[in-house]
C-alpha cells in the first residue's frame, strides 16, 4: 500500500518554513537537501525536516497540506512543537 507524507521544512528553530507532501519522504527531502526540492526552500534555506504526518491516502494529505499552508504560523509552530520541540531535524528517524 502506498503512503503519503505531508510534512514541513525550517531553517532553523523559529525560522522560515515549507509545507510540502509526496509519497517518498526520505527521497524529497533529499530533493530539498540538494537543492532540486523547491525554489522556495532553496531560497530560504529551509531543509530541516521538523514535522511529518503519514496519511494513507494521497486526497487526505493534500487537503491537509493545503489546510496547514493556509494557517496562521502560530498555529504551525504549535504543530511543530507537539511533535518536535527543539525543531531537531527528523530525517535521521526516516527509512531511506
Amino acid at each position: 500500500m502506498k503512503r503519503f507524507w505531508v510534512y514541513m521544512l525550517a531553517s532553523r528553530k523559529n525560522g522560515t518554513l515549507y509545507t510540502g507532501v509526496t509519497n517518498n519522504l526520505a527521497y524529497r527531502i533529499y530533493q530539498h537537501e540538494t537543492g532540486q526540492g523547491s525554489r522556495f526552500a532553496a531560497r530560504y534555506g529551509a531543509t530541516r525536516l521538523v514535522w511529518y504526518e503519514e496519511h494513507p491516502y494521497a486526497p487526505q494529505a493534500i487537503a491537509r497540506e493545503k489546510a496547514i499552508k493556509s494557517w496562521p504560523r502560530k498555529w504551525k509552530t504549535e504543530l511543530i512543537e507537539g511533535m518536535n520541540p527543539e525543531w531537531f531535524d527528523l530525517r535521521r528517524f526516516l527509512n531511506s
